[in-house]
């Protein structure tokens, strides 16, 4: 009883340790849960900044114009109507835009997934002379803005007789040299010994591809998959530089020229909106159900 008293009273650190290792961690958690509490805070105010241009497209499109144009942003609107949406199907052709900009959209989803991950695998596998300068090039291409190629593509669209047609709308997007670059990169994460063994079968090189890699690369061709739907459906530019009929409107030029007043007079803010929210649902629902398949394209290779 002595002893232990004397230790009380002298301050020698006893008991009060696990005390002051509890209360350390007590503040520690704390810390941890308002850092915590901050960055959600953060990120919420950045996707409200980025949603909310969004609502407010949803919302304006079930205006009126005089009420769209005296109070654009606020969200509930004092009239719903649906007249909008109504004039998109009746006095404006966009079941025809919308039909234009999903066969062009699909044809250029599959081509760029069928010739992008065979140049990436030629790339990757083939030894033929000059294929380092290939991709470099194909690293030179990257670094290129797009719009700098837009003259020169209308002048060979022109030369080619291509100009004005599906084809030419088309067969430029077939390929792109970000893609080729994710399946070349993707392709060199797998180990060659998984083709050896084709290869003693008697399998040539097309088929070994097909059969033996292709299969093993799907996180790159979901990605590559999802990125060209989303990059071929909201194409603009070369859009605007391969057609000049009528006939051969995406959603895209049809919708700039809702917003130039090509269509009409007046502000036209619910019938342009309302284009643009019919557009981003296609490509909102894709990118929902696949957002988890987007990782890194070394993924599927580790695992294999």
């Amino acid at each position: 009883m002595t002893a232990v008293d004397v230790s009380a009273e002298s301050g020698i650190p006893g008991d009060d340790a696990p005390q002051r290792s509890f209360r350390r961690r007590k503040r520690l958690g704390a810390r941890v849960r308002t850092g915590m509490l901050l960055s959600y805070l953060i990120l919420i105010g950045l996707a409200l900044i980025y949603i909310y241009p969004f609502i407010i497209s949803i919302a304006a499109s079930f205006k009126t114009d005089a009420e769209a144009t005296q109070d654009a942003l606020s969200l509930i609107p004092d009239t719903i109507t649906f007249a909008a949406y109504e004039r998109l199907f009746g006095d404006v052709p966009f079941p025809l835009w919308a039909g234009n900009t999903v066969m062009i959209a699909t044809i250029v989803t599959l081509g760029r997934v069928f010739f992008d991950s065979l140049a990436g695998y030629a790339l990757s596998r083939l030894k033929f002379k000059g294929r380092a300068f290939v991709f470099a090039a194909f690293i030179g291409i990257l670094s290129v803005p797009g719009v700098v190629l837009l003259i020169p593509r209308f002048l060979i669209l022109q030369q080619l007789g291509l100009y004005d047609t599906y084809g030419g709308m088309i067969i430029p997007l077939l390929s792109t040299a970000a893609g080729v670059f994710i399946m070349k990169q993707f392709f060199d994460s797998i180990p060659v010994s998984v083709e050896e063994a084709a290869r003693i079968d008697g399998a040539g090189t097309f088929r070994t591809f097909w059969t033996i890699v292709l299969p093993m690369a799907r996180p790159a061709l979901v990605t590559l998959f999802i990125l060209s739907f989303q990059g071929s459906w909201n194409e603009l530019g070369h859009f605007i530089v391969s057609r000049q009929s009528p006939e051969l409107n995406t959603l895209t030029t049809g919708v700039a020229s809702l917003v130039s007043g090509q269509l009409g007079s007046g502000n036209q803010f619910p019938l342009q909106l309302a284009a643009a929210v019919l557009m981003t649902i296609p490509v909102a629902i894709l990118f929902f159900i696949f957002q988890r398949r987007i990782m890194n394209t070394t993924a599927g290779a580790e695992k294999g």
